[in-house]
């Protein structure tokens, strides 16, 4: 499940997402104000966004679908109407959420450890996305990732190298 960490990190991440939106969303009069004091309409100057906040922004929004959807599952779980089958179900989509979510955080580390990039992976059944956080990336750099990931699973696996 989440713990204390986890959850201090959603939160705080997403207050800091909630106030860059505030931020890119305020007129440039009112952020020329808020900025300096005075009333100069002054052209601030556009935030770079680096690839560790990219991942980051993936990383959350991945968190965020998954709690949804764990969520629900919860509820059907303790939802005295439902049928036994169906709670088998979703107790099952449970389990692989759990199982993806540490395959996920053992993949990151794996092509941190041996190809050393950050990375943001996503697996869904059978079809795994790797987003690199690197914007030099080409085909035999990106076949050795698709190699190393697939070594770690008996079954084929759809794998697809993206580079941010």
């Amino acid at each position: 499940m989440i713990n204390k960490q986890n959850l201090w990190f959603l939160t705080l991440f997403s207050i800091i997402l909630v106030l860059s939106v505030y931020y890119v969303s305020l007129p440039e009069q009112s952020l020329t104000r808020l900025i300096n004091g005075s009333e100069t309409t002054s052209r601030p100057t556009q935030p770079t966004i680096s690839e560790a906040d990219i991942l980051a922004a993936l990383r959350v929004e991945n968190d965020e679908a998954m709690l949804r959807e764990m969520s629900y599952l919860q509820g059907i779980l303790l939802d005295t109407t439902v049928s036994a089958e169906t709670k088998s179900d979703a107790f099952d989509r449970l389990q692989t959420m759990n199982l993806n979510r540490g395959r996920e955080n053992s993949l990151e580390a794996l092509i941190l450890r041996e190809h050393n990039l950050k990375s943001f992976i996503r697996i869904k059944d059978d079809i795994i996305e790797v987003t690199i956080s690197s914007n030099e990336g080409n085909y035999e750099h990106a076949n050795n990732i698709m190699r190393t990931i697939q070594n770690e699973f008996e079954e084929k696996m759809y794998i697809t190298v993206k580079y941010q």
